[in-house]
């Protein structure tokens, strides 16, 4: 099962970008069996608010939301229209912002980071089964 959904330039994508995560989540698993932990949504919630930030601070234009649901995982897809490839950085306790990145990689079991077309595309891998120590 898979949705997606395109966000302006506007303050409020990262909140509806949160509650399409809910409603996704709650959506499939009628579909999927057993239950996704609560834990499983507020990290799935907390990525794709991190992945849309990240758009929204670094990248003009819209961006481009996909949820796609395994039995077992989320992928997250966050496509914008900057060509620059995020990384993390490494940990820096003192640093102000620019933790994000680190906190997807520290959620997820995958993380891919391209060029697309009209810009970039971040998909990140989220275990929904088990969590994940980070």
């Amino acid at each position: 099962m898979a949705v997606s959904a395109t966000y302006p330039c506007d303050d409020d994508r990262i909140a509806r970008a949160r509650a399409a995560t809910r409603e996704f989540l709650a959506r499939t698993a009628t579909v999927f069996p057993g239950t996704v932990s609560r834990h499983a949504e507020e990290a799935a919630q907390l990525v794709v608010s991190e992945l849309v930030t990240n758009a929204r601070k670094y990248a003009p234009g819209p961006s481009h939301l996909t949820l796609t649901r395994t039995a077992e995982a989320v992928h997250v897809t966050v496509e914008d229209t900057s060509p620059h490839l995020p990384r993390p950085h490494g940990t820096d306790p003192l640093r102000p912002g620019q933790h994000g990145l680190e906190i997807v990689v520290a959620l997820c079991r995958a993380l891919d980071v391209r060029r697309a077309a009209a810009g970039k595309r971040v998909t990140a891998v989220l275990d929904l089964t088990q969590p994940r120590a980070a």
